[in-house]
């Protein structure tokens, strides 16, 4: 089969590999779609997998088209999404459905082969079956509308409540396409880059915001009084995690969900905004996998079924597996806007798309 494997940092090739075959429990998936994270930049480029070769990729969806021995052979033919991390089953955490904070766990894309390729191995356990009517590349996007509505689950998001979003990346507009229809009463969004900005307001969010030419505190006040009931830090830099604890409300919820670029510095001023205001900070980390009390995935997926979470508006580029490479180079790079980069295969691709390959107008 064809894959982008990493072979070094900075290394990644276009090449032929042996395919994979399914074991007892697993099955083959033909890939249709696979999302580029935010993440796998920095993996390819500067951090590196855990291991070499590897191939990345971990938000992706497709066609079962084989099981392993003694498998149930009805799965064949169905479309599926995959929760791409593998858990032991047997530490405290996973003891009591945490699967996300396993001790000892496997993760496709990183520690393992991926998705950048034309087939991968998944267990059953892991499958997350498509209802009709989905497109691939809605089912695609699962994974970062699972990790984006569990950071507002930590939140505890409330009918009415108002939304501050630190970052308007692919991430902060799911969250913020999340908050809508969780009847958020008023969601705002603050990003330096005003593409960025410029995005969210044709996706509809008129409550945007520059922190380089306005006060993000004052301006929430402006608009919601004594400030946020929920900020979400979603860009991972210290300006932004302080722009969330001068805008929340007294007794607020701040979660802390954006990958870091490089340290987080709490100043003397977000350090009072704590104290005085009483926040409450939560962290939060990846997605729940577990029946109880929710099983993030299947929420996910429901609610784009349902036509709640136009979650395929968020894609921007569509790219080919020897495309690939050249689009990571843009978006490290930063030559032209982009929010989803997708990478697609030919079925992947709804007849009636109104999106095409390349940049959005």
């Amino acid at each position: 089969m064809q894959a982008s494997v990493l072979h070094a940092v900075g290394d990644l090739r276009l090449e032929e590999v042996q395919a994979p075959v399914p074991k007892e429990g697993e099955v083959l998936i033909r890939i249709r779609a696979c999302g580029v994270c935010g993440s796998d930049i920095p993996r390819v480029f500067t951090k590196g997998t855990y291991s070499f070769p590897t191939i990345p990729g971990h938000e992706f969806a497709g066609e079962i088209i084989a099981v392993g021995p003694h498998t149930d052979d009805s799965l064949i033919g169905k479309a599926a999404c995959v929760f791409p991390l593998l858990p032991c089953k047997e530490c405290a955490s996973c003891e009591i459905g945490e699967y996300a904070l396993c001790d000892n766990y496997d993760y496709m894309g990183s520690r393992r082969d991926g998705a950048w390729a034309e087939y991968i191995v998944s267990p059953v356990w892991n499958l997350v079956l498509a209802p009709n009517g989905l497109s691939y590349e809605e089912m695609a996007m699962v994974e970062p509308a699972a990790v984006a509505i569990h950071a507002l689950r930590k939140a505890k998001i409330d009918i009415g409540d108002h939304v501050l979003i630190s970052g308007a990346g692919p991430i902060g507009l799911m969250l913020a396409l999340w908050s809508r229809a969780w009847g958020a009463r008023t969601v705002m969004l603050a990003d330096i880059d005003e593409g960025k900005l410029a995005f969210a307001e044709k996706l509809g969010f008129e409550h945007t915001v520059n922190p380089l030419q306005h006060d993000v505190a004052a301006w929430v006040r402006e608009l919601c009084g004594k400030g946020a009931d929920v900020c979400v830090e979603g860009a991972g830099s210290s300006p932004s995690w302080d722009n969330c604890l001068k805008a929340a409300r007294p007794f607020g919820r701040v979660v802390l969900m954006g990958n870091p670029a490089g340290e987080m510095k709490l100043s003397q001023g977000g350090y009072w905004e704590i104290l005085r205001k009483e926040l409450t900070l939560t962290g939060t980390w990846n997605s729940s996998y577990s029946s109880l009390p929710k099983n993030e995935w299947e929420l996910a997926m429901a609610y784009m079924a349902s036509g709640k979470l136009p979650a395929q508006a968020l894609i921007t580029h569509r790219v080919t597996l020897p495309e690939l490479k050249d689009a990571l180079v843009m978006m490290r790079d930063r030559t032209e806007f982009y929010n989803k980069v997708m990478v697609v295969h030919e079925q992947s691709v709804p007849e009636q798309s109104s999106l095409t390959r390349g940049s959005q107008e």
